[in-house]
């Protein structure tokens, strides 16, 4: 089941968010886990994605080792349905997306050997729409 928030203020925010170019600040370290998986360019990764990546990654791993997503998608991107006219207000809400900087880690994996960690995350990020690397935890 794709991610998107309990309730919001409001459904269809005029604001497109932040720069997704600037690289982060917050985030950028792996802290729960001991693998994880960083951005290294800016965008935006729908709500499938993300399901996409989780399911990928709990497939290869079985029930071995413990996952950490780190995002979470709290903007929603509006539509408009195809060969409409101009006017008649705002379209319906299309997907929920997170918007992510460069530098951001996406997910953390622990409790499995260093080579299972890499190919779980090598396959999540064919499912990510960014180029990404694997960090580790500092000291590991």
């Amino acid at each position: 089941m794709p991610l998107l928030p309990s309730r919001t203020k409001f459904r269809r925010p005029h604001t497109r968010g932040f720069n997704v170019n600037h690289v982060a600040c917050n985030g950028t370290k792996v802290s729960f886990g001991d693998y994880g998986i960083q951005a290294l360019e800016g965008g935006e990764i729908t709500s499938r994605q993300i399901e996409a990546a989780r399911v990928t990654a709990n497939h290869y791993l079985g029930r071995i080792g413990k996952m950490w997503i780190r995002i979470f998608p709290h903007t929603s991107v509006t539509g408009r349905p195809a060969e409409t006219r101009m006017g008649k207000g705002k379209g319906d809400v299309d997907y929920w997306c997170a918007k992510i900087r460069p530098g951001t880690v996406l997910f953390e994996i622990a409790g499995v050997p260093e080579d299972m960690a890499r190919e779980a995350l090598r396959r999540q990020a064919h499912k990510l729409p960014l180029r990404t690397r694997m960090v580790k935890r500092e000291g590991l």
